[in-house]
């Protein structure tokens, strides 16, 4: 786990492996290194472990294990859903048409931009911070044809769930198929595939302590998809590659172990956020917890901070020992608001986006210290800007 004397309040980021998870992949590196695909004994048995880490993946999200097909990351797999569905229907000679929310991963807001480029269509739905998503505009979308509609489960850099089923069964009764990134949900909201009628999910391992650029599109329906990589026809044509065996096998042992400890590790990841929200709001009432009116994920407490500089701000928390962030890391490098904050309260909103996600590095007795570090790191900020 991460050392306690530097507090890693960047969870949503990515996420330290677990031991479980790293010896399940040193054993399968050192036992089972054949190619999946070659018909000889360590082939076989790359295959069978592959094949079991399948299951496993299955099994986590009550899915069927057909339905598994193992990719690099949530990016790729959100590129696929999205991008393997519209080229699907292009090569059939429908034009492609994808319905967003506004508050999408760049993963799926960018590949439906993709879309739009090469002749589709690319319509946006709006999340409102007090009413949530516009399921009418949504209804209204539907109504001008099929669609892929992408509804993402938990934002990344706010924390506010969707809703991803009334969502898809809207996308369902409309003849329409629904995608969903789940990528901060898994193991922090229940995720049960035979409950939500999702016909696309994605998947990745380093948000729920397992290797990174590994992942998983659940899909009800493979040959709804077209390939995005050529040049093999493994994972049912869809992923073609030599499989990262370790890696589907440290996919499958953290998204088992995710799943089974979500109920606890949700219930005392909420009273850390709740914590350190109420304290922080004490401290400065012009604080706002973003999205607060809303249902959220327990792990991700996203604040609007009034008179801070945003990149002094974390530089700040950073001296201190606090690794914290602004948004989204794949924004890393901008230094402009998170787009989720602004797709909710507007280009004009004058708060600095503060995003603290929370782990199992993160403990009840850290909240007085979090907080506080916090409030230090603001007023500090606010110092050196009247100097």
């Amino acid at each position: 786990m991460t050392h306690r004397a530097y507090t890693y309040l960047d969870h949503a980021a990515t996420t330290p492996p677990r031991r479980e998870v790293v010896e399940a992949m040193t054993a399968c590196m050192e036992d089972d290194y054949g190619n999946p695909s070659s018909a000889h004994g360590p082939g076989r048995r790359a295959r069978r472990r592959l094949e079991e880490a399948r299951s496993g993946v299955a099994r986590a999200l009550n899915a069927e294990a057909s339905a598994v097909i193992f990719v690099r990351g949530g990016t790729e797999g959100d590129n696929l859903a999205v991008l393997g569905w519209a080229r699907r229907q292009a090569a059939a000679g429908i034009t492609p048409k994808i319905v967003t929310t506004s508050v999408e991963h760049p993963a799926v807001r960018e590949a439906a931009g993709r879309v739009a480029a090469e002749g589709g269509v690319h319509v946006v739905i709006p999340v409102d911070p007090e009413a949530g998503l516009d399921l009418d505009a949504l209804d209204a979308a539907l109504a001008e044809g099929s669609a892929l509609v992408s509804c993402m489960w938990v934002n990344n850099e706010v924390g506010i769930t969707l809703p991803v089923t009334q969502a898809a069964q809207r996308a369902r009764a409309a003849g329409s198929v629904c995608h969903t990134d789940a990528v901060q949900a898994v193991g922090k909201v229940p995720v049960l595939l035979d409950e939500v009628p999702v016909d696309l999910l994605t998947v990745t391992g380093h948000k729920i302590y397992g290797p990174r650029g590994t992942g998983a599109l659940i899909a009800r329906d493979p040959g709804d998809l077209s390939p995005i990589h050529w040049g093999g026809g493994q994972e049912r044509g869809l992923r073609p590659g030599t499989e990262d065996v370790a890696g589907a096998v440290g996919l499958a042992t953290a998204l088992t172990l995710a799943v089974a400890e979500q109920a606890l590790e949700s219930e005392r990841l909420q009273a850390i956020r709740d914590g350190v929200a109420a304290r922080l709001k004490a401290w400065d009432p012009g604080v706002r917890v973003n999205g607060e009116a809303l249902p959220r994920a327990p792990h991700i407490l996203s604040l609007g901070i009034p008179e801070a500089d945003a990149d002094t701000l974390l530089a700040t928390l950073d001296l201190a020992g606090f690794a914290a962030s602004g948004g989204s890391a794949c924004a890393s490098g901008s230094a402009g608001p998170a787009s989720s904050v602004q797709a909710l309260y507007g280009t004009s909103d004058e708060l600095t986006t503060l995003r603290l996600s929370f782990g199992r590095a993160t403990q009840a007795d850290d909240v007085e210290r979090i907080a506080q570090g916090v409030a230090a790191a603001c007023e500090r900020v606010r110092s050196l800007a009247v100097a």
